[in-house]
Order: structure tokens, then sequence, then C-alpha cells
């Protein structure tokens, strides 16, 4: 009989109780499904006596995470604890010394250290797969390293983060204010402890690293990505972009340009009818564009129990099927450091701002923008509001340095109260 693949896992939150119950529940279809037994053989956790509704009886139990990536009697590690650094690291580096595949859903360990990370993996004839990484269970990574392997990647861009989405979602079906939206989202368990990490784009930032890294096969290069989260998007703001058509999404986007490569996560305006337009809720979208496919659309849950561990076990049934693919889809060694450049590829925009209740103050905006080389495609002005006139624009295609020269000037002309904003209008 074929030997048993034997898992190590470490962390037992909602998405490592999700593995031990597909193993339990589904051993008769995985063994069909790989040619050989798929079985746990040991677990560690930070609390041994938590309900996890799943029974650990069976299993061997470890307090420390790293003597569980070591064990003689461990084939593949599970990394599923969390963290950019601390235990998290000091296992997958463990296993992978030791000679051990690992499988992660750990975004933030690649982000930061995914280089060092794949070298070490190929120095010691291991595998590192992180398909649980990535927009839950859509089935990203897979689709990148080995479907498209045989097309110029020319633009990866998606919705990676489902509680941004969701907040959007309800700010628009709701009507609420983005203080509310994100209130009931944090009653409903969907931010993280550091709601930052969603809300600021940092979560996402993430994946559009790890995915920019696979589909133009540079290092990863996390702190290149222009963050921007979703805390300046207003009702009002929700509420115009529908009017013109559009919905805002924290939309992630990365292309390889001559000048560099632009990855950049911020708010967008996107047609309503596109397939990102119609995105609700908490469900991720990734859409990925070839030279010889031209595009894709993955669309799917992005994060909970189910999708997650789908991921992961996705992940270990190819390593039981002995399919070993490269961390990041080609050599570590291969990979360049790639130059960054500023997302400089002409688009329109949206901007909105409040005119003092002022004679000529739309003239002088409008000279501003001028004078930075941005023309204006429509423009609305909306009631007044006490001594300010909400003023919304639309521009032609321009560069968002332009932009920024013609919104550093609009300070100088006295007829504007506050800071403008502005959002890129993606083309899908």
């Amino acid at each position: 009989m074929t030997k048993p693949l034997r898992l190590g896992i470490a962390g037992l939150g909602t998405v490592g109780a999700g593995v031990l119950k597909i193993v339990r529940q589904k051993a008769n279809a995985l063994t069909q499904r790989s040619g050989r037994p798929i079985e746990v053989v040991a677990v560690s956790a930070r609390n041994r006596d938590k309900d996890r509704g799943v029974p650990l009886t069976s299993y061997g139990w470890e307090d420390d995470p790293v003597t569980l990536a070591t064990r003689d009697d461990v084939d593949i590690f599970v990394e599923l604890m969390g963290g950019s650094d601390g235990p998290a690291k000091a296992a997958t580096e463990a296993a992978l010394k030791a000679g051990k595949d690992v499988v992660t859903a750990n975004k933030a360990l690649l982000a930061h250290h995914g280089q060092d990370l794949a070298a070490l993996a190929e120095a010691n004839g291991s595998v590192l797969r992180f398909e649980a990484a990535v927009a839950g269970g859509i089935p990203v990574i897979k689709a990148l390293t080995e479907g498209l392997a045989g097309n110029d990647i020319t633009r990866v861009m998606g919705v990676m983060n489902g509680t941004c989405n969701y907040i959007l979602t309800r700010m628009e079906d709701g009507g609420l204010s983005y203080e509310e939206a994100f209130d009931e989202a944090d009653d409903l368990g969907f931010l993280e402890a550091d709601p930052q990490l969603d809300v600021g784009g940092i979560d996402a930032g993430h994946k559009l690293s790890l995915l920019a890294s696979i589909a133009y096969g540079t290092q990863v290069a996390f702190d290149a990505v222009e963050l921007e989260g979703i805390g300046q998007v207003t009702i009002e703001d929700i509420r115009q972009a529908a009017d013109m058509g559009y919905r805002i999404k924290l939309l992630g986007v990365s292309r390889m340009t001559g000048r560099g490569l632009e990855q950049s996560m911020a708010p967008c305006l996107v047609p309503a009818t596109s397939p990102l337009g119609q995105l609700q809720g908490g469900t991720n979208m990734v859409v990925i564009e070839g030279d010889q496919v031209g595009q894709i659309v993955m669309r799917g849950a992005g994060a909970g129990e189910g999708p997650t561990a789908s991921a992961v076990m996705g992940d270990v049934m190819d390593i039981a099927r002995g399919l070993r693919v490269t961390t990041f889809g080609q050599p570590a060694s291969s990979l360049v450091a790639a130059t960054s450049a500023k997302a400089t590829t002409p688009a329109a925009y949206y901007m909105r701002l409040a005119l003092l209740d002022k004679p000529g103050a739309l003239a002088k905006v409008a000279t501003v923008l001028g004078e930075a080389g941005v023309s204006i495609d429509r423009m609305r002005q909306y009631q007044h509001a006490a001594d300010t006139a909400p003023v919304l624009i639309v521009t032609h295609k321009t560069t968002r340095a332009a932009l920024d020269t013609a919104i550093g000037g609009m300070a100088d002309t006295g007829v504007v109260s506050g800071e403008p904003v502005a959002l890129r209008i993606e083309e899908v």
C-alpha cells in the first residue's frame, strides 16, 4: 500500500479546524483523488483545551510549532498561525531546512520574506505552496503558475479583501456612512484585530504583491505597493459614482511598464456593468490579462473556513500527486528585482471638491486643472451645503502626477475648502 502523506498543522483557528474537518470527513475521496492516504499526525496551537468543533485526541500535540515542523513523522508542515515574523517564520524556516514541504495561508509572511523562503525551499529540495494566502478559495496561484504559464501577463487586478467590498457594498445598498458600515462589519466579526490591515489596504496589498511576483517573474516587492485605504470614501462618493454608472471598489492593479512594475491598491471607480462592478458583499474577484488568452475572470469566496481550507487542501493534494512547482512559478534565483514605478499609466479620474460660495470659483479650478495639463470631461455642481458647493469633476485621461500638481495648486486659489478627493477610473 502507498505510504500515507502525513501532515503537521500549526494553528487551529478557523482555517486549521476546517482543514482537520476535510481530512476527517473526506478521507476516502482524498485517497482516491491523490493516489495515497492523507492523514494528520500532529498539531500545535496556543490553547490545547479550546473547543474547535473537531476532536484532537487522535493527534500528537506540540506546544512549540518549531518542534512540530521538524518531527520525523511529518511530511508536510501546514502553517496556519499567521504573522509576518515570530513563530510562523521560525517554524516555516525550520521545516524547510529539515527538507519538509510547507503549505501556508500566510500572505504577510510571504509578502515580507517570500524571496528568502523560496530560495530556502529550493536549496533543501522542498516545496512551498500558498494558494490559500490569496483570494481564499479562488485557485488564482495555480492559474498563474500552471494554466497561464504560456502567457505574457499584461495586467493583474482585482478585489482581494472581502471586508472592504462588504463595507462599500453596504454603503451603497443601505445608504450607510462609512462609519456605520465599518461598525456593522466589525459586529459581524469581519475585521482583523487591527482593522487597518483591512480598510487600509495592507492585507490586499500583500496579496497583490504575491500575484505580481508570479505574473512578471519578479521578486516580491510589497514595500513598493502604493497603498490607499477606503476611509476617505463617503456615501456621497458612492451615490455620485452610481449616478455616472460606476461603483467604487478597493482595487488592486499591477502591470509591467517600460518604466518598471506598477502596483497600487486603492479605491477606484469601475463600470457598474462590469464583472468587478457587479461584485457584491464579501466576495473576491481576480482579473488576469494575458497576451494569448485575453482576459480571465475568477470569482469566489475570499475568506472563511471552507474556502480557505479548500485552498490549503488543494496544495496538499498537488504534493500528494507528486506535482512539485517552484514557489513563484520559476526558480527563485531567476526572479529579478523589479524596478518599482509609480502608477503613471494614464486614466480618467473622479474628483470631489467643496468650493466656497465665491464668484468665479469654478473658473479658477478649471484654470488650475488646465495649467497642469488636465482636461475636464464632465462637471456637476450639487446643492449648496452651508457656505460651500459640492462639485464633481471627471477628467479625461491623465497621469496621477499631473492631477496631484493640479490639486496642489487648488490650495492657492482661495476657493477650495478642504482636501479634494481623487479616485482613478479603471477600465475593465
